[in-house]
């Protein structure tokens, strides 16, 4: 039966995995009620497990030391919990041979080198050069879906990286931005979310 999270390490999470994050975007992130998160977000600022930072007109959370390690405790608590440990072991080494592949895709996809072996930004004038990586990474997605599936069927936290990969990458041919862009949720930033769900789940480091 699959595992739902408790709403606490939920929102604690949500930050972890936004990095920078305002309480709308730590209840959007699992659908969680604002007031709800507003609690666990006044609770985790109490015991000292996030800050609040502000960059330009941006205001949002990030965890502190402290609150990185609580979080990582709670992930080994519930992955030894519902025995889900050697499933996530099994999905994270599926997972790398396919993130080698994406980092590859997105070099590409920003940067092309040319005869003499300088670079420059890709423009995207080319389309059968776009038309390539996007394959790619069309590939890529569909790589994802079974590994999806099989740690939401232990984990419900999973649910949805492939769909929100997929949904990103399908807006790439008309904004080159959902493939690489920082300031959406493009295919890269949700596969990179992804990984970093993956090692926390697992305590490694990049």
């Amino acid at each position: 039966m699959t595992h739902v999270s408790c709403s606490s390490l939920l929102a604690l999470h949500a930050i972890r995995l936004g990095g920078f994050v305002d309480t709308q975007a730590v209840a959007d992130r699992y659908g969680m009620p604002v007031g709800l998160a507003e609690s666990h977000v006044r609770d985790f600022r109490a015991r000292g497990w996030i800050r609040r930072f502000r960059f330009g007109d941006a205001a949002g959370w990030s965890l502190t030391e402290s609150g990185r390690a609580e979080n990582e405790r709670l992930l080994a608590d519930e992955l030894s919990a519902c025995g889900a440990k050697a499933l996530v072991e099994d999905v994270y080494r599926a997972f790398l041979p396919l993130n080698a592949r994406l980092v590859q895709a997105c070099t590409a996809w920003q940067l092309i080198v040319l005869p003499g072996g300088s670079m420059q930004d890709n423009d995207h004038g080319d389309a059968q050069r776009d038309r390539r990586i996007l394959a790619e990474l069309e590939s890529l997605a569909a790589g994802l879906v079974p590994l999806t599936i099989q740690l939401t069927e232990q984990l419900a936290r999973f649910a949805g990286y492939d769909t929100r990969f997929a949904a990103a990458l399908s807006q790439a041919a008309d904004n080159p931005e959902m493939v690489t862009g920082i300031n959406h949720d493009s295919s890269h930033r949700v596969w990179f979310e992804l990984h970093e769900d993956l090692i926390a789940t697992l305590g490694l480091d990049r």
